[in-house]
Protein backbone atom coordinates (compact mmCIF):
# COMPACT_ATOMS: atom_id res chain seq x y z
CA UNK A 1 0.00 0.00 0.00
CA UNK A 2 2.82 2.23 0.64
CA UNK A 3 4.60 1.64 -2.47
CA UNK A 4 1.49 2.27 -4.23
CA UNK A 5 0.75 5.54 -2.40
CA UNK A 6 4.90 6.51 -3.46
CA UNK A 7 4.12 5.26 -7.05
CA UNK A 8 1.18 7.75 -7.14
CA UNK A 9 3.05 10.68 -5.47
CA UNK A 10 5.94 10.40 -8.05
CA UNK A 11 3.57 10.14 -10.79
CA UNK A 12 1.93 13.42 -9.42
CA UNK A 13 5.24 15.52 -9.59
CA UNK A 14 5.91 14.82 -13.16
CA UNK A 15 4.97 18.60 -15.38
CA UNK A 16 3.29 16.96 -17.88
CA UNK A 17 0.52 15.48 -15.31
CA UNK A 18 -0.64 19.34 -13.82
CA UNK A 19 -4.37 19.69 -14.34
CA UNK A 20 -5.76 22.68 -14.96
CA UNK A 21 -9.48 24.27 -15.21
CA UNK A 22 -12.03 22.75 -17.96
CA UNK A 23 -11.87 26.22 -19.20
CA UNK A 24 -8.14 26.94 -19.58
CA UNK A 25 -7.71 23.56 -20.65
CA UNK A 26 -9.76 23.68 -23.25
CA UNK A 27 -8.32 27.12 -24.33
CA UNK A 28 -4.79 26.37 -24.31
CA UNK A 29 -5.99 23.18 -26.29
CA UNK A 30 -7.49 25.45 -29.07
CA UNK A 31 -4.30 27.36 -29.16
CA UNK A 32 -2.50 24.00 -30.13
CA UNK A 33 -4.68 23.24 -32.58
CA UNK A 34 -4.99 26.69 -34.93
CA UNK A 35 -0.73 26.14 -34.20
CA UNK A 36 -1.03 23.17 -36.38
CA UNK A 37 -4.22 23.63 -38.34
CA UNK A 38 -2.55 24.78 -41.93
CA UNK A 39 0.20 21.89 -41.37
CA UNK A 40 -2.49 19.25 -40.65
CA UNK A 41 -4.48 20.22 -43.84
CA UNK A 42 -1.97 20.64 -46.05
CA UNK A 43 -1.40 17.17 -46.77
CA UNK A 44 -4.73 15.64 -48.02
CA UNK A 45 -4.98 18.79 -50.01
CA UNK A 46 -1.78 18.34 -51.90
CA UNK A 47 -1.98 14.57 -52.31
CA UNK A 48 -5.72 14.87 -53.03
CA UNK A 49 -4.99 17.00 -55.78
CA UNK A 50 -2.06 15.41 -57.57
CA UNK A 51 -4.46 12.23 -57.20
CA UNK A 52 -6.99 13.98 -59.42
CA UNK A 53 -9.57 14.00 -56.10
CA UNK A 54 -12.59 16.45 -56.54
CA UNK A 55 -13.23 18.94 -54.29
CA UNK A 56 -15.85 16.30 -52.45
CA UNK A 57 -13.38 14.04 -51.85
CA UNK A 58 -10.51 16.61 -51.09
CA UNK A 59 -12.74 17.69 -48.22
CA UNK A 60 -13.34 14.23 -47.11
CA UNK A 61 -9.92 13.89 -47.12
CA UNK A 62 -9.23 16.84 -45.04
CA UNK A 63 -12.01 15.34 -41.87
CA UNK A 64 -10.30 12.18 -41.66
CA UNK A 65 -7.09 13.35 -41.31
CA UNK A 66 -8.48 15.74 -38.53
CA UNK A 67 -10.41 13.29 -36.62
CA UNK A 68 -7.57 10.09 -36.99
CA UNK A 69 -5.30 13.17 -35.94
CA UNK A 70 -7.05 13.71 -32.85
CA UNK A 71 -7.60 10.14 -31.39
CA UNK A 72 -3.84 9.68 -31.96
CA UNK A 73 -2.70 12.68 -30.29
CA UNK A 74 -5.19 11.56 -27.47
CA UNK A 75 -3.44 8.02 -27.13
CA UNK A 76 -0.33 9.82 -27.33
CA UNK A 77 -1.13 11.62 -24.03
CA UNK A 78 -3.34 9.69 -22.26
CA UNK A 79 -1.47 6.43 -23.46
CA UNK A 80 -2.65 2.83 -22.33
CA UNK A 81 0.32 0.05 -21.70
CA UNK A 82 2.51 0.23 -24.20
CA UNK A 83 1.13 3.04 -26.10
CA UNK A 84 1.54 6.97 -25.61
CA UNK A 85 4.70 8.48 -24.41
CA UNK A 86 2.15 10.58 -21.76
CA UNK A 87 3.83 13.75 -22.86
CA UNK A 88 2.22 17.19 -24.46
CA UNK A 89 2.48 15.91 -28.32
CA UNK A 90 -0.06 16.84 -31.03
CA UNK A 91 -0.55 14.26 -33.27
CA UNK A 92 -1.26 14.52 -37.22
CA UNK A 93 -0.54 13.77 -40.87
CA UNK A 94 3.30 13.75 -41.55
CA UNK A 95 4.31 16.56 -43.55
CA UNK A 96 7.52 13.95 -44.34
CA UNK A 97 6.14 11.57 -46.35
CA UNK A 98 4.06 14.08 -48.71
CA UNK A 99 6.66 14.24 -51.42
CA UNK A 100 6.84 10.17 -51.73
CA UNK A 101 3.30 9.90 -51.20
CA UNK A 102 2.31 12.18 -54.34
CA UNK A 103 5.06 9.86 -56.22
CA UNK A 104 3.66 6.93 -55.56
CA UNK A 105 -0.01 8.59 -56.73
CA UNK A 106 1.89 9.92 -59.98
CA UNK A 107 3.32 6.27 -60.88
CA UNK A 108 -0.01 4.93 -61.23
CA UNK A 109 -1.01 3.44 -58.35
CA UNK A 110 -3.68 6.09 -57.04
CA UNK A 111 -4.75 7.15 -54.07
CA UNK A 112 -5.24 3.13 -53.18
CA UNK A 113 -1.41 2.67 -53.96
CA UNK A 114 -0.73 5.31 -50.83
CA UNK A 115 -2.66 3.85 -48.98
CA UNK A 116 -1.37 0.20 -49.61
CA UNK A 117 2.37 1.54 -48.81
CA UNK A 118 1.06 3.14 -45.79
CA UNK A 119 -0.73 0.31 -44.10
CA UNK A 120 2.98 -1.84 -44.75
CA UNK A 121 5.64 0.62 -44.06
CA UNK A 122 3.56 1.59 -40.76
CA UNK A 123 3.41 -2.20 -39.83
CA UNK A 124 7.22 -2.31 -40.42
CA UNK A 125 7.57 1.18 -38.46
CA UNK A 126 5.81 -0.71 -35.23
CA UNK A 127 8.33 -3.49 -35.46
CA UNK A 128 11.34 -1.59 -35.01
CA UNK A 129 9.92 1.12 -32.67
CA UNK A 130 11.56 -0.42 -29.95
CA UNK A 131 15.17 -1.01 -31.70
CA UNK A 132 14.89 3.02 -31.99
CA UNK A 133 13.64 3.37 -28.45
CA UNK A 134 17.33 2.16 -26.98
CA UNK A 135 19.40 4.59 -29.23
CA UNK A 136 18.66 7.04 -26.20
CA UNK A 137 21.92 6.69 -25.10
CA UNK A 138 23.12 8.22 -28.79
CA UNK A 139 21.38 11.27 -27.59
CA UNK A 140 23.45 13.09 -24.94
CA UNK A 141 22.92 16.71 -24.34
CA UNK A 142 25.24 17.57 -27.37
CA UNK A 143 22.97 15.54 -30.04
CA UNK A 144 19.54 16.80 -28.49
CA UNK A 145 20.48 20.26 -28.38
CA UNK A 146 21.60 19.62 -31.99
CA UNK A 147 18.21 18.25 -32.90
CA UNK A 148 15.78 20.53 -30.72
CA UNK A 149 17.81 23.58 -32.59
CA UNK A 150 17.46 22.14 -35.99
CA UNK A 151 13.78 21.27 -35.09
CA UNK A 152 13.18 25.23 -34.68
CA UNK A 153 15.20 26.19 -37.73
CA UNK A 154 13.53 24.05 -40.51
CA UNK A 155 10.14 25.43 -39.09
CA UNK A 156 11.13 29.10 -39.95
CA UNK A 157 10.94 28.34 -43.44
CA UNK A 158 7.05 27.38 -43.40
CA UNK A 159 6.72 30.64 -41.35
CA UNK A 160 7.87 32.78 -44.10
CA UNK A 161 6.18 30.71 -46.39
CA UNK A 162 2.82 31.61 -44.52
CA UNK A 163 3.23 35.48 -43.92
CA UNK A 164 3.95 35.58 -47.64
CA UNK A 165 0.07 33.96 -48.07
CA UNK A 166 0.98 30.67 -48.59
CA UNK A 167 0.09 29.79 -52.01
CA UNK A 168 2.92 30.87 -54.20
CA UNK A 169 0.67 30.87 -57.19
CA UNK A 170 -1.72 33.71 -55.50
CA UNK A 171 -1.40 37.27 -56.78
CA UNK A 172 -0.70 38.50 -53.57
CA UNK A 173 1.89 36.02 -52.81
CA UNK A 174 4.52 37.75 -50.77
CA UNK A 175 2.68 41.37 -50.90
CA UNK A 176 3.29 43.81 -48.39
CA UNK A 177 0.21 43.40 -46.84
CA UNK A 178 0.42 40.03 -46.28
CA UNK A 179 3.55 40.45 -44.64
CA UNK A 180 2.35 43.20 -43.11
CA UNK A 181 -0.83 41.43 -41.26
CA UNK A 182 2.25 38.38 -40.31
CA UNK A 183 3.97 41.48 -38.44
CA UNK A 184 0.89 42.76 -36.63
CA UNK A 185 0.36 38.95 -35.63
CA UNK A 186 3.87 38.65 -34.40
CA UNK A 187 3.88 42.11 -32.36
CA UNK A 188 0.46 41.28 -30.90
CA UNK A 189 2.21 38.33 -29.87
CA UNK A 190 5.30 39.61 -28.02
CA UNK A 191 3.19 43.02 -26.62
CA UNK A 192 0.69 39.96 -24.97
CA UNK A 193 3.50 38.12 -23.64
CA UNK A 194 4.75 41.09 -21.93
CA UNK A 195 1.31 41.36 -20.13
CA UNK A 196 1.43 41.17 -16.22
CA UNK A 197 -1.51 38.39 -16.40
CA UNK A 198 -0.25 35.73 -16.75
CA UNK A 199 -3.71 33.94 -18.24
CA UNK A 200 -3.14 35.92 -21.09
CA UNK A 201 0.55 36.12 -21.77
CA UNK A 202 0.19 32.46 -21.74
CA UNK A 203 -2.91 32.60 -24.37
CA UNK A 204 -0.63 34.94 -26.27
CA UNK A 205 -0.65 33.15 -29.37
CA UNK A 206 -4.21 31.69 -29.29
CA UNK A 207 -5.58 35.90 -28.70
CA UNK A 208 -3.00 37.07 -31.34
CA UNK A 209 -4.38 34.75 -34.09
CA UNK A 210 -7.94 35.64 -33.24
CA UNK A 211 -7.33 39.52 -33.30
CA UNK A 212 -5.53 39.38 -36.44
CA UNK A 213 -7.73 37.29 -38.14
CA UNK A 214 -10.50 39.83 -37.10
CA UNK A 215 -8.36 42.88 -38.80
CA UNK A 216 -8.10 40.52 -41.80
CA UNK A 217 -11.52 40.50 -42.60
CA UNK A 218 -12.14 44.21 -41.67
CA UNK A 219 -9.85 44.76 -44.34
CA UNK A 220 -10.87 42.40 -46.51
CA UNK A 221 -7.87 39.69 -46.28
CA UNK A 222 -10.13 36.91 -44.91
CA UNK A 223 -13.12 35.48 -46.89
CA UNK A 224 -15.53 33.27 -44.75
CA UNK A 225 -18.05 33.19 -47.62
CA UNK A 226 -16.93 29.39 -47.59
CA UNK A 227 -17.74 28.29 -44.12
CA UNK A 228 -21.34 28.02 -44.79
CA UNK A 229 -21.42 25.52 -48.15
CA UNK A 230 -20.61 21.29 -47.74
CA UNK A 231 -22.99 19.58 -44.90
CA UNK A 232 -22.40 20.86 -41.12
CA UNK A 233 -21.70 17.38 -39.63
CA UNK A 234 -20.18 13.70 -41.41
CA UNK A 235 -19.00 10.92 -40.21
CA UNK A 236 -15.49 9.26 -41.35
CA UNK A 237 -16.55 6.32 -43.98
CA UNK A 238 -13.64 3.48 -43.73
CA UNK A 239 -12.06 2.53 -47.19
CA UNK A 240 -14.22 5.48 -48.67
CA UNK A 241 -11.23 4.93 -51.49
CA UNK A 242 -11.70 1.06 -51.88
CA UNK A 243 -9.37 -1.43 -50.74
CA UNK A 244 -5.67 -0.56 -50.59
CA UNK A 245 -3.21 -1.66 -53.39
CA UNK A 246 0.19 -2.81 -52.23
CA UNK A 247 3.08 -1.99 -54.92
CA UNK A 248 6.75 -2.78 -53.98
CA UNK A 249 8.44 0.51 -55.14
CA UNK A 250 5.74 2.60 -53.14
CA UNK A 251 5.99 0.28 -50.05
CA UNK A 252 9.91 0.45 -49.87
CA UNK A 253 9.74 4.26 -50.18
CA UNK A 254 7.33 4.46 -47.78
CA UNK A 255 9.28 2.64 -45.53
CA UNK A 256 12.26 5.06 -45.86
CA UNK A 257 9.88 7.89 -45.09
CA UNK A 258 8.86 5.95 -41.62
CA UNK A 259 12.49 5.72 -40.57
CA UNK A 260 12.71 9.26 -41.09
CA UNK A 261 9.21 9.47 -38.94
CA UNK A 262 11.13 7.64 -36.28
CA UNK A 263 13.68 9.52 -36.02
CA UNK A 264 11.95 13.43 -36.13
CA UNK A 265 9.23 11.72 -33.46
CA UNK A 266 12.31 9.99 -31.24
CA UNK A 267 13.16 13.67 -31.26
CA UNK A 268 10.05 15.75 -30.76
CA UNK A 269 10.01 13.12 -27.70
CA UNK A 270 13.54 13.93 -26.42
CA UNK A 271 12.70 18.11 -27.17
CA UNK A 272 9.34 17.93 -25.58
CA UNK A 273 10.87 16.67 -21.95
CA UNK A 274 13.82 18.27 -22.24
CA UNK A 275 11.20 21.52 -22.23
CA UNK A 276 9.09 19.89 -20.10
CA UNK A 277 11.79 19.06 -17.56
CA UNK A 278 10.29 15.44 -17.75
CA UNK A 279 13.13 12.25 -17.54
CA UNK A 280 12.78 10.65 -21.12
CA UNK A 281 13.89 6.55 -21.19
CA UNK A 282 14.09 4.42 -23.48
CA UNK A 283 10.66 2.62 -22.21
CA UNK A 284 8.95 6.19 -22.80
CA UNK A 285 10.00 6.73 -26.74
CA UNK A 286 9.40 3.38 -27.25
CA UNK A 287 5.73 3.62 -25.98
CA UNK A 288 5.72 7.24 -27.97
CA UNK A 289 7.05 5.46 -31.48
CA UNK A 290 4.44 2.44 -30.91
CA UNK A 291 1.52 5.21 -30.40
CA UNK A 292 2.60 6.50 -33.68
CA UNK A 293 2.82 3.69 -35.76
CA UNK A 294 -0.25 2.09 -34.37
CA UNK A 295 -2.22 5.68 -35.49
CA UNK A 296 -0.42 4.66 -38.77
CA UNK A 297 -1.73 1.72 -39.23
CA UNK A 298 -5.45 2.68 -38.72
CA UNK A 299 -5.12 5.38 -40.69
CA UNK A 300 -5.34 4.00 -44.43
CA UNK A 301 -8.83 2.39 -42.96
CA UNK A 302 -9.59 5.71 -42.65
CA UNK A 303 -8.63 7.15 -45.30
CA UNK A 304 -5.75 9.03 -44.46
CA UNK A 305 -1.74 8.76 -44.47
CA UNK A 306 1.23 8.32 -41.86
CA UNK A 307 1.19 10.13 -38.03
CA UNK A 308 4.07 11.57 -36.35
CA UNK A 309 4.35 14.53 -33.44
CA UNK A 310 4.01 17.44 -34.54
CA UNK A 311 7.22 19.92 -34.34
CA UNK A 312 5.16 22.93 -34.22
CA UNK A 313 3.19 22.27 -31.28
CA UNK A 314 6.93 21.95 -29.17
CA UNK A 315 7.59 25.24 -29.77
CA UNK A 316 4.16 26.10 -28.28
CA UNK A 317 5.00 24.08 -25.32
CA UNK A 318 7.93 26.45 -24.59
CA UNK A 319 7.10 29.55 -25.37
CA UNK A 320 3.60 29.86 -22.83
CA UNK A 321 5.27 26.99 -20.40
CA UNK A 322 2.25 24.92 -20.36
CA UNK A 323 3.23 21.92 -19.72
CA UNK A 324 0.13 19.86 -19.09
CA UNK A 325 -0.43 16.65 -21.88
CA UNK A 326 -4.03 16.76 -20.64
CA UNK A 327 -4.15 20.44 -22.34
CA UNK A 328 -3.05 18.57 -25.67
CA UNK A 329 -5.69 15.79 -24.89
CA UNK A 330 -7.97 18.49 -25.28
CA UNK A 331 -6.71 19.66 -28.28
CA UNK A 332 -6.87 15.55 -29.80
CA UNK A 333 -10.63 16.37 -28.51
CA UNK A 334 -11.27 19.46 -30.51
CA UNK A 335 -9.24 17.92 -33.74
CA UNK A 336 -11.89 15.20 -33.82
CA UNK A 337 -15.10 17.54 -33.59
CA UNK A 338 -13.44 19.42 -36.51
CA UNK A 339 -13.02 16.08 -38.19
CA UNK A 340 -16.76 15.12 -37.37
CA UNK A 341 -18.24 18.59 -37.90
CA UNK A 342 -16.75 20.13 -41.08
CA UNK A 343 -18.35 23.61 -40.77
CA UNK A 344 -16.14 23.99 -37.91
CA UNK A 345 -13.33 23.29 -39.69
CA UNK A 346 -14.03 25.70 -42.73
CA UNK A 347 -13.80 28.08 -39.63
CA UNK A 348 -10.50 27.34 -38.60
CA UNK A 349 -9.04 26.73 -42.43
CA UNK A 350 -10.61 30.28 -43.42
CA UNK A 351 -8.31 32.01 -40.88
CA UNK A 352 -5.44 33.78 -43.16
CA UNK A 353 -1.74 32.07 -43.76
CA UNK A 354 -0.25 35.36 -43.23
CA UNK A 355 -1.74 35.05 -39.39
CA UNK A 356 -0.14 31.77 -38.71
CA UNK A 357 2.66 32.82 -40.02
CA UNK A 358 3.16 36.05 -37.43
CA UNK A 359 2.38 33.97 -34.78
CA UNK A 360 5.16 31.06 -36.14
CA UNK A 361 7.89 33.08 -36.08
CA UNK A 362 8.05 32.99 -32.05
CA UNK A 363 6.67 29.24 -32.09
CA UNK A 364 9.69 28.42 -34.25
CA UNK A 365 12.14 30.20 -33.25
CA UNK A 366 11.10 29.21 -29.05
CA UNK A 367 12.33 25.26 -29.94
CA UNK A 368 15.54 26.88 -32.00
CA UNK A 369 16.14 28.61 -28.58
CA UNK A 370 15.46 25.53 -26.49
CA UNK A 371 17.80 23.81 -28.33
CA UNK A 372 20.65 26.31 -27.70
CA UNK A 373 19.82 26.75 -24.28
CA UNK A 374 20.73 22.70 -24.74
CA UNK A 375 23.96 23.05 -25.97
CA UNK A 376 24.97 25.95 -23.51
CA UNK A 377 25.10 23.20 -21.11
CA UNK A 378 27.19 21.05 -22.95
CA UNK A 379 31.03 20.85 -22.29
CA UNK A 380 33.29 22.36 -25.31
CA UNK A 381 36.84 22.93 -23.45
CA UNK A 382 39.02 19.68 -23.77
CA UNK A 383 36.60 18.49 -26.36
CA UNK A 384 35.18 17.32 -29.54
CA UNK A 385 31.98 19.00 -29.54
CA UNK A 386 32.37 22.13 -30.97
CA UNK A 387 33.12 20.31 -34.12
CA UNK A 388 30.58 17.78 -33.27
CA UNK A 389 27.94 20.98 -33.46
CA UNK A 390 29.04 22.76 -35.74
CA UNK A 391 29.27 20.27 -38.62
CA UNK A 392 25.83 18.97 -37.23
CA UNK A 393 23.99 21.82 -37.29
CA UNK A 394 25.55 23.26 -41.73
CA UNK A 395 25.00 19.67 -42.61
CA UNK A 396 20.97 19.88 -41.05
CA UNK A 397 20.67 23.36 -43.24
CA UNK A 398 22.03 22.28 -46.81
CA UNK A 399 18.11 20.82 -47.15
CA UNK A 400 16.79 24.28 -46.09
CA UNK A 401 18.86 26.84 -47.72
CA UNK A 402 19.22 24.62 -50.95
CA UNK A 403 16.04 22.43 -51.54
CA UNK A 404 17.53 21.03 -54.38
CA UNK A 405 21.25 19.85 -52.82
CA UNK A 406 19.95 16.28 -53.41
CA UNK A 407 17.85 16.00 -56.41
CA UNK A 408 20.88 14.06 -57.98
CA UNK A 409 21.02 11.44 -54.73
CA UNK A 410 18.97 7.95 -55.02
CA UNK A 411 15.78 8.49 -54.21
CA UNK A 412 15.97 7.03 -50.96
CA UNK A 413 18.34 8.54 -49.91
CA UNK A 414 17.46 11.89 -51.04
CA UNK A 415 14.34 11.56 -48.85
CA UNK A 416 16.10 10.62 -45.42
CA UNK A 417 18.33 13.71 -46.46
CA UNK A 418 16.18 16.31 -47.63
CA UNK A 419 14.99 16.71 -44.06
CA UNK A 420 17.16 19.13 -42.00
CA UNK A 421 15.85 17.52 -38.74
CA UNK A 422 17.09 13.88 -39.95
CA UNK A 423 20.44 15.22 -41.41
CA UNK A 424 21.16 16.99 -38.45
CA UNK A 425 20.37 14.10 -36.05
CA UNK A 426 22.13 11.22 -38.53
CA UNK A 427 25.31 13.54 -38.63
CA UNK A 428 25.27 14.55 -34.64
CA UNK A 429 24.72 10.64 -33.65
CA UNK A 430 27.45 9.75 -35.74
CA UNK A 431 30.17 12.30 -35.10
CA UNK A 432 28.97 11.74 -31.43
CA UNK A 433 29.61 8.11 -31.50
CA UNK A 434 33.30 9.16 -33.28
CA UNK A 435 34.51 11.48 -31.54
CA UNK A 436 33.27 10.89 -27.83
CA UNK A 437 32.34 6.91 -27.56
CA UNK A 438 35.10 5.67 -29.83
CA UNK A 439 38.12 7.87 -28.46
CA UNK A 440 40.76 6.33 -30.00
CA UNK A 441 42.99 8.35 -32.07
CA UNK A 442 41.18 11.02 -30.99
CA UNK A 443 44.00 14.33 -30.60
CA UNK A 444 45.38 15.35 -27.18
CA UNK A 445 43.33 17.33 -25.21
CA UNK A 446 43.02 20.63 -26.88
CA UNK A 447 44.87 19.61 -29.49
CA UNK A 448 42.49 20.90 -31.89
CA UNK A 449 42.13 24.52 -33.20
CA UNK A 450 38.41 24.43 -33.10
CA UNK A 451 38.38 23.93 -28.95
CA UNK A 452 42.31 24.88 -28.33
CA UNK A 453 41.90 27.29 -25.18
CA UNK A 454 44.12 28.19 -21.89
CA UNK A 455 43.26 26.15 -18.81
CA UNK A 456 40.98 27.84 -16.32
CA UNK A 457 42.85 29.56 -13.48
CA UNK A 458 42.42 32.74 -11.65
CA UNK A 459 45.40 34.95 -10.43
CA UNK A 460 46.23 35.51 -6.95
CA UNK A 461 45.15 39.01 -6.95
CA UNK A 462 42.13 38.66 -8.42
CA UNK A 463 40.87 37.20 -5.60
CA UNK A 464 41.81 39.83 -3.23
CA UNK A 465 38.59 41.41 -3.55
CA UNK A 466 36.76 38.32 -1.92
CA UNK A 467 35.17 37.53 1.06
CA UNK A 468 33.49 34.78 2.97
CA UNK A 469 29.87 34.15 1.52
CA UNK A 470 30.64 35.35 -2.21
CA UNK A 471 29.37 33.19 -4.82
CA UNK A 472 28.84 34.06 -8.73
CA UNK A 473 24.88 33.80 -9.63
CA UNK A 474 23.78 34.34 -12.96
CA UNK A 475 27.17 35.64 -14.27
CA UNK A 476 27.46 38.33 -11.59
CA UNK A 477 29.60 38.11 -8.59
CA UNK A 478 27.07 38.71 -5.21
CA UNK A 479 27.79 38.73 -1.87
CA UNK A 480 26.40 36.78 1.49
CA UNK A 481 23.57 38.96 1.42
CA UNK A 482 22.66 39.04 -2.24
CA UNK A 483 24.46 42.31 -3.29
CA UNK A 484 25.99 42.62 -6.12
CA UNK A 485 29.80 43.00 -6.14
CA UNK A 486 30.80 45.14 -9.00
CA UNK A 487 33.66 43.95 -11.62
CA UNK A 488 36.05 47.03 -12.21
CA UNK A 489 38.99 47.70 -14.18
CA UNK A 490 41.85 48.32 -12.59
CA UNK A 491 41.46 51.96 -13.09
CA UNK A 492 38.18 51.59 -11.85
CA UNK A 493 39.51 50.08 -8.41
CA UNK A 494 42.24 52.53 -8.28
CA UNK A 495 39.89 55.70 -8.42
CA UNK A 496 37.16 53.64 -6.25
CA UNK A 497 39.69 53.20 -3.13
CA UNK A 498 40.94 56.62 -3.65
CA UNK A 499 37.24 57.84 -2.89
CA UNK A 500 37.24 55.61 0.15
CA UNK A 501 40.84 56.69 1.99
CA UNK A 502 39.71 60.12 1.63
CA UNK A 503 36.13 59.34 3.07
CA UNK A 504 37.75 57.85 6.05
CA UNK A 505 39.82 60.73 6.43
CA UNK A 506 36.85 63.24 6.08
CA UNK A 507 35.08 60.85 8.98
CA UNK A 508 38.70 60.70 11.07
CA UNK A 509 38.86 57.16 11.02
CA UNK A 510 41.87 54.82 9.36
CA UNK A 511 41.17 53.29 6.04
CA UNK A 512 41.00 49.43 5.73
CA UNK A 513 42.56 48.61 2.57
CA UNK A 514 42.98 45.16 0.76
CA UNK A 515 45.99 43.36 0.91
CA UNK A 516 47.68 46.08 3.25
CA UNK A 517 48.15 48.73 0.73
CA UNK A 518 49.50 51.79 1.86
CA UNK A 519 46.59 55.09 1.63
CA UNK A 520 49.10 57.49 0.50
CA UNK A 521 50.06 55.09 -2.03
CA UNK A 522 46.48 54.54 -3.31
CA UNK A 523 45.62 58.33 -3.62
CA UNK A 524 48.95 59.00 -5.68
CA UNK A 525 47.96 55.89 -7.80
CA UNK A 526 44.44 57.24 -8.12
CA UNK A 527 46.09 60.88 -9.18
CA UNK A 528 47.62 59.39 -12.50
CA UNK A 529 44.42 57.85 -13.38
CA UNK A 530 41.87 59.93 -15.93
CA UNK A 531 39.37 61.04 -14.39
CA UNK A 532 35.51 59.51 -15.87
CA UNK A 533 32.67 61.71 -16.56
CA UNK A 534 30.65 59.93 -13.95
CA UNK A 535 31.83 57.26 -11.22
CA UNK A 536 30.34 53.82 -12.10
CA UNK A 537 31.12 52.30 -9.23
CA UNK A 538 28.08 52.20 -6.57
CA UNK A 539 29.03 54.52 -3.02
CA UNK A 540 29.13 52.22 -0.06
Amino acid sequence: MKADKHRNTTAIRRPEDERLPLGRTFAYGLQHVLTMYGGIIAPPLIIGAAAGLGTNDQALLVACCLFVGGLATILQTVGIPFFGAQLPLVQGTSFASVATLVAIVNGGGGIQAVFGSVLVAAVFGFLVAPFFARIIRFFPPVVTGIVITMIGLSLTPVAANWSMGGNEQAEDYGSLANIGLAALTLVLVLLLSKVGNAAISRLSILLAIIVGTLVARATGMADFSQVGSGPVAALPQPLAFGAPVFEIGGIISMTIVVLVILTETTADILAIGEIAGSPVDKKRIANGLRADMVSSIAAPFLNTFTQSAFAQNVGLVAITGVKSRFVVTAGGGILMVLGLLPILGRVVAAIPSPVLGGAGMVLFGTVAASGIRTLSKVKYDQSMNMIIVSASLAFGMIPIVKPDFYDGFPDWLATILHSGISSAAIMAVLLNLLFNVLTFGNPAKDASVFVASPPRMVRREQLRGLRDGDRVDSGKVVDADGEEVPVVTTEQFTVALADHVRACEAAGVRAELPDGLDPEAVLEAAQAVPQPKESSIPAH
